[in-house]
């Protein structure tokens, strides 16, 4: 006969409201209730975050649930099983006493049991007739009982969380692979976008992770790197679908194809008796041009300015000097739409070579904007090509030296500090006399 249902602690432990609410909801099983007490453990193993507990506190759980002769616990049958300390540290792989008193208080805590101490806080069960038990004091397990819908619930939500938190880190390590990818294809193919601008954006938001991130902070970033990357694909393919499909790359690069006439820059080439509009303020002869692709040491001997926007002030190759020009773009002024629309004409080389020249003399042009624009038209009539664009900045160049060198009264052969050293045949053909 069960003589009373014991609802504090032994000894100098506490009472608190947390444990009278634990008892409520031990008491508020439904009738009829039973669950599965390996499952239901695989629940809490798996909620332990939410529920605080930790990791020897479920070994002791597990050690406990061990000692109910039951796979079932029914709200009918009884919860109370009363092993020692010795037994229960002997099932828990050997816990030091102390550890586990520690933990044992944890499980109270969490609510997963429910301490019934006898008077003298010992735990053992009084036995009636054929062995029936009358009273029992230890813990409880009728807590695991009532809230084991709530363990599955919060089991479910936790594997939810770590699928969507996996997800986001898939989904982000494939979208900075994806970036990465594409601004080298854009630097490569010398597709014309400010590269510089994009690849500041991709760090700004590649450093707001923190090396743990929550799922939230993945997913914020996540969306803004997405962002990101539909904005250099939709560049990327509108670059490809511009491109004239029967035209042949050149050796040094790709440009946009205009879709009302041939390629600017090949027309200029064949059509040499146009003239061309640069930096010189009269046209040039087009037919005393040479018949290939500038140079790109010609193009620095002409613009060496430009070298200050390069990383380490060095432009050793053709994707250097277009992120050289989007770095010098912003500082002359010239709106991302006027540099398109050169882009889109000029191809992105020769738009970068025009911009470098634009750069060298900026403090002889008022706007370069509207200079690059006019260059943007003649080169849309087929009337500009940057041949004599650089070859009047290597003529002013080398008409600087010579004052200098007739100042100084040195021999015209000397090779002063400074100087620009050309080619002989680069020499004739500037020294050849003007068409009127």
């Amino acid at each position: 006969m069960q003589t009373h249902i014991t609802t504090t602690p032994f000894g100098k432990r506490a009472l608190t409201l947390a444990q009278i609410a634990n008892q409520v909801t031990a008491k508020a099983i439904p009738a009829g209730a039973a669950v599965n007490k390996w499952d239901a453990f695989r629940h809490i193993r798996e909620a332990k975050d939410l529920l605080g507990a930790t990791d020897r506190s479920l070994a002791i759980l597990n050690a406990l649930l061990s000692f109910h002769r039951d796979t079932e616990l029914t709200a009918s049958g009884t919860l109370v099983v009363w092993p020692s300390n010795e037994q229960l540290s002997a099932r828990a792989n050997g816990m030091p006493a102390s550890t586990l008193r520690r933990h044992l208080a944890v499980l109270v805590e969490c609510g997963l049991v429910v301490r019934r101490d006898s008077p003298n806080g010992k735990r053992f069960a009084r036995k009636g007739t054929g062995g029936v038990v009358e009273q029992a004091y230890g813990f409880d397990l009728a807590p695991i009982v009532a809230r084991a819908k709530e363990f599955e619930a919060m089991a479910d939500a936790i594997r939810a969380e770590k699928k969507a938190f996996r997800v986001a880190k898939e989904r982000l390590t494939l979208l900075r692979r994806d970036i990465v990818k594409m601004i080298e294809a854009g630097l490569e193919e010398g597709v014309p976008a400010n590269w510089a601008r994009v690849q500041q954006t991709y760090q700004l938001i590649v450093l707001r992770l923190p090396r743990t991130a929550p799922r939230q902070i993945v997913e914020r970033v996540c969306a803004d790197l997405q962002d990101l990357s539909d904005e250099i694909r939709e560049v990327l393919e509108s670059f490809v679908k511009s491109q004239n499909p029967s035209g042949n790359e050149s050796h040094s690069g790709r440009h946009i194809q205009n879709s009302k006439t041939d390629s600017n820059y090949e027309s200029n080439r064949t059509e040499n008796r146009k003239e061309a509009s640069g930096s010189a303020p009269d046209p040039d002869n087009v037919r005393s041009l040479p018949q290939r692709e500038l140079p790109l040491g010609i193009v620095l001997d002409a613009c060496p300015n430009l070298r200050e926007m390069a990383q380490g002030g060095e432009i050793r190759h053709w994707r250097d000097l277009l992120s050289a020009a989007e770095l010098a773009r912003p500082m002359l002024s010239i709106s991302p739409s006027a540099w398109g629309d050169a882009c889109e004409v000029m191809g992105a080389r020769h738009a970068a070579i025009a911009l470098g020249a634009i750069y060298q003399r900026s403090d002889q042009i008022n706007n370069a904007g509207g200079y690059l624009r006019s260059l943007t038209e003649k080169a849309r009539a087929g009337k500009f090509s940057t041949w004599p664009m650089i070859m009047a900045l290597l003529r002013a160049k080398l008409d600087a030296d010579k004052s200098v060198e007739k100042a100084d009264h040195e021999p015209s052969s000397g090779s002063g500090e400074g100087r620009l050293e050309v080619s002989e045949a680069l020499l004739r053909s500037l020294s050849k006399p003007r068409s009127s």
